[in-house]
């Protein structure tokens, strides 16, 4: 399939198939679409207390605010290069933040307690004495948004300063077999320290050096396990020639342009890695939402990679 045919295809599947959160995504990447579309949609996701809940992130179904959920809010935000930090979104994100919400003083956590009531991925389950309650996947990205965006004054600010320190400290005590989400929350975590201008928060030239030591490390370069496993590409990392990963994995990261073209399916989507046990219909349904956000995913890493011919 050449690499039109892969854009075409995949448009229509997200026409057909995607969120309106995810067709304004699109749009906006690809289609001249405003940043303020892309905000009305995510906004429907946002409750009162200034989180994210009702299937953001379509593994959970929970309506309620959760920290996962609202991590997810940062990430959209992130994708289209939204700063405003007075826009309502962004203020209802910080009071959720301080709020101490579904946060322990040190982290706030990866799963909560009423995930079990609703839909849900078998990840998303929690009990009381789950070890996600100690995780920074997303702590440590959340962090790192407080530091960028939070007013200096603030508590919150002085918050996310502390918690950066301490994730900071305790990726170091660490080695790096660790989970590749929670890496990715760390990239995120320089990236914002970078973009506040913190220099002196913590050691960011140790920190980048660290960070490209775990993504060398992270990728899995067996692709035979690609066709079917739940394994790490390079897109978990970085979805362009511009980024500092890049020149360490260039092989593998052009494979995987090769790879995305390779796996289209007929209707334009690629497969979804992973399932539900439980909740067959509505895993079909989430099924779908991942379909659509992969797809976006996928074409924008082509672009990024210098591989797409629209």
């Amino acid at each position: 399939m050449n690499k039109n045919k892969t854009y075409t295809a995949a448009r229509t599947f997200i026409y057909r198939n995607a969120r309106p959160l995810d067709i304004a995504r699109w749009q906006y990447h690809f289609e001249n679409g405003s940043k303020e579309a892309v905000l009305t949609a995510l906004a429907a996701y946002q409750n009162a207390d200034g989180g994210f809940g009702h299937a953001l992130e379509p593994d959970c179904w929970n309506p309620n605010s959760s920290p996962i959920q609202t991590w997810t809010a940062t990430e959209i935000l992130r994708e289209i290069d939204f700063t405003d930090a007075t826009y309502p979104i962004m203020q209802g994100i910080l009071r959720y933040l301080a709020s101490g919400q579904e946060f322990n003083g040190s982290f706030w956590y990866n799963t909560v307690r009423s995930n079990n009531d609703y839909p849900h991925a078998p990840w998303w389950h929690t009990e009381s004495d789950s070890t996600s309650h100690n995780n920074y996947n997303p702590t440590a990205c959340l962090a790192g948004f407080i530091v960028r965006l939070a007013d200096k004054n603030s508590e919150l600010y002085q918050l996310g300063c502390r918690i950066v320190k301490e994730a900071y400290a305790s990726y170091f005590a660490g080695d790096l077999l660790g989970d590749m989400h929670t890496a990715a929350c760390f990239i995120r975590l320089w990236q914002y320290c970078i973009e506040s201008g913190v220099a002196n928060l913590i050691d960011l030239a140790a920190l980048k050096e660290r960070l490209l030591e775990q993504v060398r490390h992270g990728i899995t370069q067996n692709t035979t396990e690609w066709e079917s496993g739940y394994i790490c590409k390079p897109s978990q990392f970085f979805n362009s020639r511009d980024s500092i990963f890049y020149s360490d994995n260039k092989d593998i990261a052009d494979y995987e342009c090769d790879f995305i073209e390779r796996t289209q399916l007929d209707d334009g989507s690629w497969n979804i890695p992973w399932g539900w046990s439980n909740y067959p219909e509505e895993w079909v349904v989430a099924k779908n939402w991942w379909k659509g956000n992969g797809a976006l995913l996928n074409i924008l890493y082509l672009r990024g990679m210098g591989s797409l011919e629209k």
